[in-house]
């Protein structure tokens, strides 16, 4: 039995990035030996164990074949003679099938070394093409390390396109690809990952309403993350450039959680709004109706959205009508109700006496600006 380190940690030690989780590749056993020495067995299509006290990752040496569509259609051989050599040949990128042994020494079969050396993202061979999901994977790297350099070989370009066109992205399910879109949100670059789609045809069918968003698209999402907004407001920052009926249906196909479907379809429908001159009427509709009384956070991250729409508007817009918010939010609804207002009065005065807080606050501020 020999133990090796592999993928993510050994790349990224080598990058001397911070390694947050180790995988190690077992070679020359068998299932029931890993049981024999305390690891408990997670995997169901082949077999990982966890660790008895670190609970990290050991999975056995494996080779795939291709049997069917989508990343699910393979048939797995984990059995004990199976090589490093033959596992790390299934593995998607050269700088991701490297791995250490027991003495730290660097076995680097496909030249992921070099490849790192050169900033290169390239796919270690032509079977690259029979997971779909790693078009969606690729493009999540290229926005990771894009800071650093790194662009994708030519030559895998042409493979992922290869995959889109053959129409294999429409067998990964929505968490899959929802998943490595989610990551890529969080990293440095996350417009990478779109415009690397955009590239080689994998936007569609599940980010098919983006292909229509231009550079000064791109360019808000990459603001965004410059000022360390969190992911479901980078992504906002795509929906404000949609309708809210297609920000809607992109929702609904990659199944968003309600935090990042809530403001992206607030931002479709507010964001150039709030990015623009507002009178204290149109204001209170909009607090109104991005129910902003009750969930001031949410808007918020909707004021940091429009900020990215029109950065070069970018002023004391956003702290006037947070004010003009907060001094409305604090009415009283107790002395209206003391004064005799019932029903539907009670609404019309609050939302009356709110007008006046924010026509004062605009006026002293000078509106919103334009």
């Amino acid at each position: 039995m020999q133990i090796y380190l592999v993928g993510g940690a050994v790349r990224d030690e080598l990058l001397n990035r911070k390694v947050t989780e180790r995988d190690f590749v077992v070679v020359g056993a068998t299932p029931e030996q890993m049981l024999d020495k305390g690891f408990t067995q997670v995997g169901k299509d082949f077999p990982v164990f966890l660790h008895p006290k670190t609970k990290e990752e050991y999975a056995l040496a494996r080779t795939e074949r291709k049997s069917g569509k989508g990343y699910t259609g393979f048939v797995c051989n984990a059995s004990a003679d199976v090589t490093l050599e033959e596992d790390l040949l299934r593995r998607d990128l050269t700088i991701n099938a490297m791995a250490r042994d027991a003495d730290g020494n660097l076995i680097d079969p496909f030249n992921g070394l070099t490849d790192l050396d050169s900033r290169i993202i390239r796919h270690v061979s032509t079977a690259f093409i029979e997971d779909p999901l790693r078009v969606f994977r690729v493009a999540r790297f290229a926005a990771r390390y894009a800071h650093l350099g790194f662009t994708i070989a030519e030559e895998t370009l042409q493979l992922m396109q290869t995959v889109a066109v053959h129409n294999e992205l429409d067998h990964l399910s929505a968490e899959r690809v929802w998943h490595e879109t989610q990551r890529s949100l969080q990293e440095q670059d996350p417009q990478v990952y779109f415009t690397t789609l955009s590239q080689t045809n994998g936007l569609y069918p599940w980010l098919q309403e983006l292909t229509a968003l231009n550079n000064t698209a791109y360019a808000g999402l990459a603001l965004s993350a410059k000022r360390g907004y969190s992911a479901h407001e980078r992504f906002a920052v795509l929906t404000s450039q949609l309708s809210a009926a297609k920000a809607a249906s992109l929702c609904k196909r990659l199944k968003a959680p309600n935090v990042f479907s809530e403001l992206a379809l607030l931002a479709a429908e507010y964001a150039f709004a709030l990015a623009g001159s507002l009178t204290a009427e149109q204001l209170l509709n909009l607090f109104n109706h991005a129910d902003s009384w009750r969930k001031p956070s949410r808007f918020e991250a909707l004021l940091n959205v429009a900020s990215c729409v029109e950065p070069q508007q970018h002023n004391h817009r956003e702290t006037t009508i947070l004010q003009a918010l907060n001094a409305a939010a604090n009415i009283d609804t107790q002395p209206i109700v003391k004064a005799g207002y019932k029903g539907g009065a009670i609404k019309t005065e609050l939302n009356k006496q709110r007008l006046q807080v924010i026509s004062q606050i605009l006026a002293d501020k000078g509106g919103t600006g334009g």
